[in-house]
């Protein structure tokens, strides 16, 4: 099977996670994957392979003969796709020999232009995968999945020399729990990679501290003819709680290691309202501060009209994992090898996010990013080449073979 069939026989199968449920996994459909993933490592030689009862995958391929003290590495990706837009039924558009220009997707009115991607040029001349525009395209992460097996039944079928091997496919990274019942001691690796980022040759190794922050507003609703100095409106309070952010510390305005404060969701009347936010920093300080600003806007507010006018609940998702990753610094330099081993240089940016190596890095497995090959994540603009995930396969089997010499 080629990577391009393995990948399309995956991203066929619906996976996205659902962030309303409370069952685990949040979508049942994600063990028609994960089944399938098990089978699949089976048929390679991951004799072992198993889907748990919670629908994460396992599988180990034992040291060659020689090679028992070697690191044991591992490498990560997750079945789920993002909640946010339609994953099925799924047509891919497969652009041979692409000529770098603007693509229409389909009848869906919907154009990936070089003006909102101007990376476009630079794959020029490979096979672009594209959605029809009327469902995401699911690269995120299923093919960080299709590498690492690829890179895998590679390996064995060379029989090549290489230490002890973890896989792992998990559930619900969308939503951000996979990590919530990860297997470390099952698992049974020292070091391990995600398979979850964009461009190939990303090794990346950190990423924002992040943390969820809700207002809930109680207003005062009364008669508008006998308001005067008496009502409060749940919406304008609402309002006045987002004007007192700086205008400038959105998505849209950052990028680099600025961080933002993002209003996801707001809705309300006169007698109540609700602002959601997710809260972004690299820097742990100008997180923390982040965050002292949210509370001196409930403050201010409840002093202002009353307390109780406002509750502020900050629940904090994952944190920056450079401080894991910097005093066992060689797992980057490995992959910075690999990487240059397959005629790509390292791009060190920084996740505007986070991933399972964030959460996996503080349970005690350091745990850094490769690049997938992918862009446009969450959305009917997804791409990636083929080229690119053949090149991401190659470091991971860089990575096994340096391993090796460990």
């Amino acid at each position: 099977m080629t990577l391009l069939e393995r990948f399309l026989s995956y991203v066929n199968i619906p996976t996205s996670s659902d962030d309303r449920s409370d069952t685990i996994p949040s979508a049942k459909k994600e063990f028609v994957l994960a089944e399938k993933l098990a089978e699949d490592m089976k048929q390679i030689g991951i004799a072992d392979a198993q889907v748990d009862a919670l629908c994460y995958v396992y599988g180990h391929i034992p040291a060659s003969p020689g090679y028992e003290k070697c690191p044991k590495i591992g490498f990560i990706a997750h079945l789920d796709t993002s909640p946010d837009f339609a994953d099925a039924p799924m047509n891919v558009q497969i652009h041979e020999n692409y000529d770098g220009g603007e693509i229409t997707l389909s009848d869906s009115g919907r154009t990936i232009t070089k003006a909102n991607f101007p990376h476009l040029e630079t794959l020029r001349g490979r096979t672009l995968l594209t959605t029809d525009g009327h469902t995401l395209l699911g690269a995120d992460d299923k093919a960080g999945v299709s590498e690492i097996l690829h890179a895998v039944d590679r390996l064995l079928k060379l029989d090549l020399p290489h230490g002890a091997i973890s896989i792992a496919f998990t559930p619900d990274e969308e939503i951000g729990t996979s990590a919530n019942h990860f297997d470390l001691k099952k698992f049974g690796a020292d070091f391990a990679y995600t398979v979850d980022g964009s461009r190939e040759g990303e090794v990346v190794f950190e990423n924002f501290n992040a943390c969820s922050a809700v207002f809930d507003v109680k207003g005062y609703n009364i008669h508008p003819g006998d308001a005067k100095n008496r009502m409060i409106n749940a919406s304008l309070v609402a309002m006045e709680i987002n004007s007192m952010l700086p205008a400038g510390d959105t998505p849209r305005h950052t990028e680099g290691y600025e961080g933002f404060y993002h209003l996801t969701e707001m809705q309300g009347d006169c007698e109540k309202a609700r602002l959601c936010y997710i809260v972004r920093d690299h820097s742990a300080a100008m997180f923390d501060a982040r965050k002292a600003t949210l509370r001196h806007i409930e403050k201010l507010i409840n002093e202002k009209y009353g307390p109780g006018t406002v509750t502020l609940t900050l629940r904090d998702s994952y944190r920056n994992m450079e401080e894991m990753i910097r005093p066992v610094f060689r797992v980057v330099e490995i992959a910075d090898e690999a990487t240059r081993m397959a005629g790509l240089e390292p791009i060190h940016d920084p996740i505007r996010g986070g991933t399972d190596g964030a959460r996996l890095s503080f349970m005690g497995l350091p745990c850094p990013n490769l690049g997938t090959g992918g862009y446009a994540f969450h959305g009917p603009y997804e791409h990636i080449t083929v080229e690119g995930m053949e090149k991401v396969a190659e470091i991971i089997g860089n990575i096994i073979a340096l391993y090796a010499k460990e």
